[in-house]
């Protein structure tokens, strides 16, 4: 196996976690993979795995090396593709991560799209509340909420993610709609807390200075944004959520903003990626198209 698909079959391995899915993936026997990670150790002099018979993951030089493969391949794919300007021309795999709302609302909806007008493309797309490593686990690019914090990294601002208050229809029937902030002593809040046990801040809201907090009694703290429209959508209480993650709700009647004129603060939203010379242009591409999809919900809003 030549030098590029022995460093193409490292990075599946290192990525599945497993000889037998990277085989498949490849199309290759597993015995070739095994062979290929085995002849790429003797010539670096280094264990780039740790195997056991339940899991493989990298060493600590093994994730040096992944990271270093990674780009190397992705220039490798930028030369192939420098001179080719048409769709049909963007080819290979992308790894992406987003917030769970926004990424089962509004962008895989979309997707099939995407990927008729890059047919060569393939998306692994991860979608969590957690904030992932980009380096170590692999991501070509991920698109994060709120106030940035890795300077390792490059950050492309969207725009500012504007902030609505939801309810549903059951809760509107139950509890009347609330209109200014003297009426939330009566009305119930969704919790959220990254931690549980941890104190929710309560409404946020602009008192035309300042975004202040009314501290509201609630029924339910989760720790998702699953959860968190669950629970709006049983009827458990006022939710501020995001506008592009509950946008087709809201659209759809099975949620309805309410308080327009209270809103929280909007929240900055940023593609991340790792700083490299030169950026893959499916990568370039994906981002773009994913900031276009957004635009109607941002403040702000710079298109990439």
């Amino acid at each position: 196996m030549n030098p590029i698909d022995a460093m193409q079959a490292f990075v599946r391995v290192a990525e599945l976690a497993s000889f037998t899915k990277a085989a498949d993936s490849l199309g290759l026997p597993k015995a070739s993979i095994s062979i290929a990670i085995r002849q790429l150790e003797n010539q670096l002099g280094a264990q780039l795995l740790h195997r056991t018979t339940r899991r493989v993951q990298p060493t600590q030089d093994g994730q040096a090396f992944y990271a270093r493969c990674k780009e190397l391949l992705g220039d490798l794919d930028e030369l192939q593709s420098m001179f080719q300007h048409d769709k049909q021309s963007l080819r290979g795999r992308l790894r992406v991560d987003m917030p769970i709302s926004i990424a089962n609302r509004t962008v895989i909806p979309r997707l099939p799209d995407f990927l008729r007008d890059h047919p060569q493309m393939e998306i692994e797309l991860s979608s969590t509340d957690r904030k992932v490593d980009l380096i170590a686990e692999g991501f070509d690019c991920v698109l994060r909420v709120g106030t940035l914090g890795d300077s390792s990294l490059v950050a492309r601002t969207l725009g500012s993610l504007r902030i609505v208050n939801c309810v549903s229809p059951a809760y509107l029937r139950e509890h009347g709609t609330p209109r200014t902030l003297d009426d939330l002593p009566r009305h119930w809040l969704v919790h959220y807390a990254n931690t549980l046990g941890s104190r929710p801040l309560g409404f946020e809201y602009r008192d035309g200075v300042a975004y202040r907090h009314i501290a509201m009694r609630g029924v339910i703290t989760v720790n998702n944004t699953e959860a968190y429209e669950a629970a709006c959508l049983a009827g458990l209480g006022i939710i501020q959520a995001p506008e592009a993650g509950v946008r087709p709700l809201l659209e759809s009647g099975a949620m309805i903003e309410v308080m327009p004129d209270y809103r929280a603060e909007a929240m900055p939203m940023s593609f991340v990626y790792a700083r490299r010379h030169n950026l893959p242009r499916r990568t370039q591409v994906f981002m773009a198209w994913v900031g276009a999809l957004l635009a109607p919900s941002l403040e702000g809003h710079s298109a990439l």
